[in-house]
């Protein structure tokens, strides 16, 4: 596009709208001069403005950097106040922690020093029992028994000597009750077959086993061993002696023969079957035609009979009919009928009496021969048994021999094992068992004595390969007597008590606290020169220019610095990094709505946020 000059278009617009000629305009120079000398006078006019402007912006950069100047003032004073509350809190906070820590410690000492006195006074007790029990064990060892001759009864408790004694009694009835036992045992098993409810559960048997071992142990406990041996020699020699009369008065030739057995070449062999043999069958066939024979004769017998009785019934009954016939000659028909009619049924009555009687003879003669089989049978069966019964009697006649002799050498043996154990192990041990229990009471007391000079740091040990437990301030870099420790705890404001590696998240803490710090006093730095580069490059005084600066640089510190003085004052009110919470708590406790967990996760975000 063509430019077009100012005075050209005064020109063009005169000529246009006052409809002047351009010959009588004046010249263009006039134009220009006075477009000058306006610009002169607007020029004169802003440059006015602007210096006013100019120094009101100064004099307010002025009054922020004055309030600047108080805010800071105010966050070093609120810092300083906060740190002073920081380090009381701490130290109140510390001295609380230890007291409680303490209090647990010698509440848990205590504790302990009770639960140990007393396991130590059940063991004394038990000890003192034992011995107790041991002692009178042995003044009865001391007393010599004396027992009744194999001659007296068993079942009595008199003997020529006076009555017998309590532990004789005592042991004959825990062998009986033994004894009872595995016969119950053997007769359930023998009668399996033939009644199933005879058994014996598993748990009545596990009570009776039970049972009879609670008797055993009271007898041990209550009688010597030496008096159970000699009892159960006693009982042994008697049982000997009565079995030996027993095998001495059975002749087991006579008894079997009695039974119609054989005894040969160790096996028992049934003679009854020899003497019972089958007859020949001449004979059966003789027996059988004697048997027809007299049938016969008794068929021969009764066909006669029966053959009077007819000739005896036409004979009468031929008399009958004379009588009938000389008496009522108009009624003969009618009375021979009748006379006919009954005599039928009096020979069916005959005959069905005798049918009758017939049956009744067999149904006796089966019952009879029935009855005899049975009895055949309970026989066999009997005889079985007896013979099962036998070889059942010399099989525990052998395990009873065999047993008796196991029994006196287990307890030979027994006794022998327990006077060994009760001289070499228990005497020897009863004096050093009672020094140790009165040691041990003795120690009790002195560790009581001891907890009140002990150090609770002495305490805190820690186990090294599993084997010595070493204190943890021998371990620890936190000595309590390095001097460098202790300055640097106190300029750092960390407590003694605390744990190494909190001192290095407490540095840390502080030399992000310091960064930030030197991050805000390089940026008021920075923002005062850029202030003095910008006032020094200002060609000059533009009012507008400035006042569009100034309201950037104001903008760029509330941008800037009010977030972080803001974040500042209320972290300082929550005191989230220099007031911790939960720093001194356990880790399933809650401190603020947080755990450790959460607290040490929101000291993380806040760390690297302030990076």
């Amino acid at each position: 596009m063509r430019k077009v000059s100012l005075p050209q278009d005064v020109r063009k617009w005169v000529t246009e709208e006052l409809n002047l000629q351009p010959q009588h305009l004046p010249h263009d120079s006039f134009f220009e001069a006075f477009k000058m000398q306006q610009d002169k006078e607007v020029g004169r006019a802003e440059g006015q403005g602007e210096a006013a402007r100019r120094q009101a912006l100064q004099r307010e950069i002025e009054e922020m950097k004055v309030e600047l100047n108080q805010l800071d003032c105010k966050i070093s004073v609120a810092e300083s106040q906060l740190t002073s509350e920081e380090r009381s809190v701490r130290r109140s906070w510390a001295e609380g922690e230890e007291s409680q820590w303490r209090a647990v410690l010698l509440q848990a000492y205590r504790q302990r020093c009770a639960q140990d006195r007393l396991s130590l006074c059940q063991d004394s007790s038990s000890v003192s029992r034992h011995c107790h029990s041991l002692a009178q064990l042995c003044r009865k060892a001391e007393v010599d028994l004396v027992f009744a001759s194999e001659s007296t009864h068993g079942s009595t408790s008199l003997g020529p000597t006076g009555p017998q004694p309590q532990v004789l009694r005592e042991v004959r009835s825990l062998c009986e009750e033994r004894l009872l036992f595995f016969l119950s045992l053997q007769e359930s098993e023998l009668r399996s077959q033939h009644a199933a409810g005879t058994h014996l559960s598993h748990e009545q048997r596990e009570a009776a086993f039970q049972h009879w071992l609670s008797a055993v142990e009271d007898l041990l406990r209550s009688h010597p061993p030496s008096h159970i041996l000699s009892a159960l020699q006693h009982l042994a020699s008697q049982q000997h002696s009565s079995l030996q009369a027993k095998l001495d008065s059975v002749d087991v030739g006579r008894d079997v023969a009695a039974l119609r057995f054989r005894y040969d070449n160790k096996h028992l062999q049934d003679i009854s079957r020899e003497e019972a043999e089958l007859p020949s069958v001449k004979s059966l066939f003789q027996d059988g035609w004697a048997e027809v024979e007299q049938a016969l004769v008794q068929l021969e017998r009764t066909r006669t009979q029966v053959q009077q009785q007819r000739d005896q019934l036409n004979r009468l009954r031929k008399e009958a009919l004379l009588d009938l016939q000389g008496s009522q000659p108009q009624s003969e028909p009618l009375a021979r009928a009748v006379f006919e009619l009954e005599l039928e049924h009096v020979m069916q009555a005959a005959v069905r009496d005798s049918v009758q009687e017939q049956c009744l003879q067999l149904g006796r003669q089966i019952m009879d021969r029935q009855e005899a089989l049975r009895s055949l049978r309970s026989q066999w069966q009997s005889i079985m048994d007896f013979r099962q019964l036998v070889d059942n009697k010399q099989e525990q006649i052998h395990a009873l021999i065999k047993a008796n002799s196991n029994a006196k050498s287990e307890l030979s043996r027994f006794h022998t094992e327990i006077r060994q154990f009760a001289e070499g192990t228990l005497g020897p041990q009863c004096g050093a068992v009672m020094g140790a229990t009165s040691a041990l009471h003795n120690s009790v007391s002195q560790e009581v004595k001891l907890t009140g000079s002990l150090s609770l740091a002495a305490l805190n040990r820690r186990l090294i390969e599993g084997l010595q437990r070493v204190p943890a301030d021998w371990l620890s870099i936190s000595r309590l007597q390095s001097p460098p420790l202790n300055t640097l705890c106190q300029s750092l404001d960390f407590p003694l008590y605390r744990a190494p590696e909190q001192l290095t998240a407490q540095a840390v803490s502080q030399q992000l606290e310091l960064r930030l710090l030197h991050q805000l006093l390089q940026l008021h730095k920075l923002s005062q020169m850029r202030l003095h580069n910008e006032e020094a490059l200002l060609p000059a005084p533009d009012q507008q220019a400035l006042l569009r600066q100034v309201k950037e640089a104001d903008e760029e510190l509330l941008q800037s610095l009010l977030p972080r003085v803001r974040e500042l004052s209320q972290r300082s009110s929550q005191g989230l990094l220099w007031e911790q919470p939960v720093q001194y708590v356990l880790p399933e406790m809650c401190r603020g709505g947080l755990t450790l967990q959460k607290w040490l996760q929101r000291w993380r975000l806040a760390a690297k946020a302030l990076e």
